[in-house]
């Protein structure tokens, strides 16, 4: 991972934790303990845990799906607000995409942003309506839908062979509208 994404996560982290920090403080609910497993009334306070389907991305050198928490798909991520690593889908027939999510200051995202699958699976993006005209399309120009604006309205792919498929849309890529799908 390069020092600049690094210090970007960082600096949006702990600036995040600052800010709960001082408001946790101000409320006065900054109390005593730390490590216990006493809930209390601050408990409502705490971190929320994340969900036991989203994994960190695989590593650059072998794109099997192994979890290093160090790969920042060579960058790829690096302008997109909405990625919070990478949701396990392994072992789905189908899994669906949102197109046209709110993220990158505005409705310009994949929701999720990154997905593991099996080989074999069939990935539809779902366009939700939002913000202007999307498509997805393959880094590799392997597949490329339309461009469309309409809710509802459907692209598939089947992904058979295994390694990292990046796509983005085409007329917001630089904006951050970017995904990617694992393919174990």
């Amino acid at each position: 991972m390069s020092d600049r994404s690094l210090d970007r996560r960082t600096v949006l982290r702990a600036t995040g934790l600052a800010a709960v920090g001082g408001l946790t403080g101000l409320a006065g609910c900054s109390g005593g303990g730390g490590s216990g497993g006493e809930s209390g009334d601050d408990a409502e306070t705490e971190e929320p845990t994340p969900t036991p389907t989203e994994t960190e991305p695989p590593t650059e050198t072998g794109d099997s799906g192994g979890s290093s928490g160090s790969a920042s798909f060579d960058g790829w991520f690096d302008d997109v607000d909405n990625y919070d690593g990478v949701v396990d889908e392994t072992g789905s027939d189908s899994v669906t995409v949102e197109v046209g999510t709110e993220a990158n200051g505005g409705y310009y995202g994949f929701g999720p942003a990154a997905i593991r699958v099996s080989a074999g699976t069939t990935v539809t993006w779902e366009w939700t309506g939002q913000g202007s005209s999307h498509n997805v399309a393959a880094e590799d120009g392997s597949y490329e839908s339309e461009l469309v604006a309409e809710e509802g309205h459907t692209f598939e792919h089947t992904f058979e062979s295994t390694g990292t498929n990046k796509y983005a849309c085409t007329p917001h890529k630089a904006l951050g509208m970017k995904g990617v799908v694992v393919v174990e």
